[in-house]
């Protein structure tokens, strides 16, 4: 049996306990989420080092998943853009199901193996991209199938499951293992699995755009003045980097488009 369909014997009695106790025993659990991702760095930092050479040589990092996995791939993906100023087809999640599974799911589809290649087709791969498969069990058919299309054509491919040993981590160059065990609900893997996917996920991304980048210290130069808030962030960040008021940030920044690097840049070379 997979350790993520096995009863948890701490909560065998989860439904006769009161509030306070069931989160006690919800936030133990996820200290396993920690523990397991904790122990997969050494993968994880195989990981970024990919992503970061595809992005150099103009390739992509393409999260594939289903259900829960699908649905915090779309959500890294999502940020992306926002955060680091990348383009919308840099990091890109492929989510069994599409657009509609992301509200409602539809659990079937992550057993055409068939709809994963066809899916992951669509998007022009390319040697120089970098393929994620990401599956709680580590067995989705829909999963397995992209990741396996996608290794064919010669991109480096990555596993995430939190099952060892599992069909998408035989295929994988690079195999990310998080044993977070038997959920607090039998077979809920949207809780510590889930947990897992999202830390790393965050890690993977993160990194390599600190890597290729896109981060100043620990700024984010690369942000985009397409809210208010976020344009009161970029005042900000250019204040913390050139020491100035906001009025001259903000007037600074206006003569450069709003690019937070060239604004920077050209105080610097006057100072």
């Amino acid at each position: 049996m997979l350790s993520t369909e096995k009863r948890n014997p701490k909560t065998t009695h989860f439904d006769k306990m009161d509030t306070a106790a069931m989160l006690k025993i919800i936030s133990y659990e996820n200290y396993n989420s920690v523990k397991a991702v904790e122990a997969a760095h050494k993968e994880i930092a195989e990981a970024i080092d990919a992503a970061v050479k595809a992005f150099e040589n103009g390739g992509r990092l393409i999260y594939v998943g289903a259900g829960t996995s699908g649905r915090i791939a779309v959500m890294d993906a999502a940020e992306c853009p926002p955060t680091y100023g990348t383009d919308y087809d840099t990091v890109i999640a492929i989510h069994a199901g599409g657009e509609k599974a992301m509200f409602r799911a539809s659990e079937n589809i992550e057993d055409s193996a068939q709809k994963g290649v066809e899916d992951i087709l669509a998007k022009g791969l390319k040697p120089n991209d970098v393929v994620m498969g990401i599956s709680a069990s580590g067995n989705a058919e829909y999963v397995a199938a992209a990741l396996q299309t996608a290794k064919n054509i010669g991109c480096v491919t990555i596993s995430l499951s939190s099952n060892n040993p599992c069909k998408i981590a035989s295929i994988a160059d690079i195999r990310i293992f998080t044993d977070t065990g038997a959920e607090v609900i039998t077979g809920s893997t949207r809780m510590k699995a889930g947990n897992a996917q999202k830390m790393v996920l965050n890690m993977i991304s993160t990194c390599a755009m600190v890597k290729t980048g896109k981060v100043y210290e620990n700024l984010m130069i690369n942000l985009k003045p397409t809210n208010k808030k976020l344009k009161a962030r970029m005042i900000g960040i250019v204040c913390d980097i050139i020491g100035c008021s906001a009025e001259y940030a903000e007037n600074i920044l206006e003569k450069y488009d709003w690019n937070i690097r060239s604004a920077v840049d050209a105080v610097k070379e006057k100072q």
